[in-house]
């Protein structure tokens, strides 16, 4: 069952590249969202899902913090262990597909970030996740979760012609350039991404990263179907309320 499950991803190996992902992704803008609704006791344990190579994992263990890593990409894990132990911090990294989670410990606070719910693409895989959180939190633990607002005009933007969405040079001294083009399935809810990778000006592959789009009163309702209460609901990292303009959903739950 397990590798039936993960079989349904359709995202491309270079995007899981961790040197090409930690060129990409170096903005660190939530982390201060993040910490802000740590509990104040740092004998609190955190369990952040889908932690990727550690971007946030990292930097929350080195304020003191118990806190352990789940990731079903064995690439992520990898760079992530590396980086912790340059830093001189042991984290507990974990593989495995949150849908299917089972750990002995219960957990003060569990966090998803980084729009990584976009990756379950059936309601039958977010509520599984959810399941997931709710047998892993202690009573009364807190859930923070952060998503796009889907964007019509983005979508509809996005299909016209492709853009370039990013440059850099990779730390193994790679120069990658990314081109993006979009067609929306209406019937599944999922942008269908296409990452144009260019390697050292020379054109490499294309890789998918399909996301599934979850629209706020959609969302809302299965926090609340799966136990969850909603105490607050952000549009920004700078807790702004969420309104029509919003770019982002981002929530703070109680179980």
């Amino acid at each position: 069952m397990k590798n039936k499950i993960q079989s349904e991803y359709k995202v491309g190996d270079l995007i899981y590249d961790a040197n090409v992902y930690d060129g990409m992704n170096t903005d660190l803008t939530d982390l201060e969202f993040y910490l802000k609704w740590l509990p104040k006791n740092k004998d609190a344990r955190i369990l952040e899902l889908c932690c990727g190579t550690g971007r946030l994992t990292i930097p929350i263990a080195k304020e003191g913090y118990n806190i352990s890593g789940v990731d079903i990409t064995s690439s992520m894990l990898k760079q992530a262990k590396a980086k912790a132990l340059e830093t001189g911090l042991e984290i507990d990294f974990i593989q495995a597909d949150i849908r299917t989670l089972d750990l002995p410990e219960k957990y003060d606070l569990i966090f998803i970030p980084f729009n990584s719910i976009h990756h379950l693409y059936k309601n039958e895989d977010i509520f599984r996740a959810f399941n997931v959180v709710k047998n892993h939190l202690k009573e009364n633990g807190l859930f923070l979760l952060d998503c796009y607002n889907p964007s019509i005009q983005y979508i509809v933007d996005g299909e016209k012609e492709q853009k370039e969405i990013a440059e850099y040079v990779t730390k193994d001294g790679r120069k990658v350039s990314i081109k993006q083009k979009m067609r929306y399935e209406n019937k599944s809810q999922i942008n269908r991404i296409e990452w144009h990778y260019y390697i050292n000006d020379k054109f490499d592959s294309i890789q998918k990263l399909d996301m599934r789009l979850y629209f706020p009163q959609e969302l809302d309702s299965y926090l609340e179907r799966n136990g969850f209460t909603i105490i607050h609901k952000f549009g920004d990292f700078k807790e702004e309320e969420f309104n029509n303009s919003s770019e982002k959903q981002i929530f703070v739950c109680k179980k």
